[in-house]
């Protein structure tokens, strides 16, 4: 994954070198695109950090951007920068899940901590999805058994009434029990019951 960045996309050179400049200044890592077709050839697909984007551009708009970036689930946060007459489609895109908008001329040192706070919900939203894969994955580990006791010791029930009602020895449940939270990767329910409540 390339290092997460602000991705700043406007076709106004004064406006690239400027905010550019800024992010600079703050230590935020940047890129800049010409155009919306610039940055969709960039492959946003591998890209991490947050969209820095212009809503009027020539070509494609920034707000046909942000809808093709939401149409490919790419769920970068965007920020729109806007002109006087643009905030009403600023305000839409809002609504549509965009993350903020600076209304030109804008203050700068308010721009810049907006894009680092969307850099960490970013950084947030990614470690929640790799930590939701990885308990996929170990569940996916799981036999259909385990899976069964797994469910039973979540509801609270203790291994003899887990044995009667699977119809199987209380020693084998014991087994399945270790097994399964060997492979989920903790040490007791409680902690079973938390990892699985990470993934909503």
């Amino acid at each position: 994954m390339p290092t997460p960045k602000a991705h700043l996309v406007d076709d106004d050179e004064a406006i690239r070198d400027a905010v550019a400049w800024l992010f600079q200044s703050r230590q935020i890592p940047c890129r800049t695109y010409l155009s919306a077709e610039d940055f969709l050839s960039a492959g946003p697909e591998e890209l991490s950090g947050c969209v820095v984007l212009d809503i009027r551009m020539t070509g494609m708009s920034g707000l046909e951007l942000f809808d093709t970036l939401q149409e490919r689930g790419i769920a970068l946060p965007t920020i729109f920068l806007t002109g006087h007459g643009d905030v009403p489609m600023a305000v839409a895109a809002l609504k549509k899940g965009a993350y903020d908008f600076f209304e030109k001329p804008f203050n700068d040192n308010e721009l810049a901590n907006r894009v680092l706070e969307a850099l960490e919900h970013d950084a947030r939203q990614r470690s929640a999805q790799a930590s939701a894969q990885t308990i996929a994955a170990r569940l996916d580990t799981l036999t259909s058994r385990e899976k069964q006791v797994m469910e039973l010791i979540l509801a609270g029930k203790f291994n003899k009434v887990i044995a009667d009602e699977l119809k199987i020895s209380m020693r084998t449940v014991e087994v399945h029990r270790a097994r399964l939270l060997d492979k989920m990767g903790v040490k007791t329910a409680v902690e079973l019951a938390q990892l699985l409540n990470r993934r909503s």
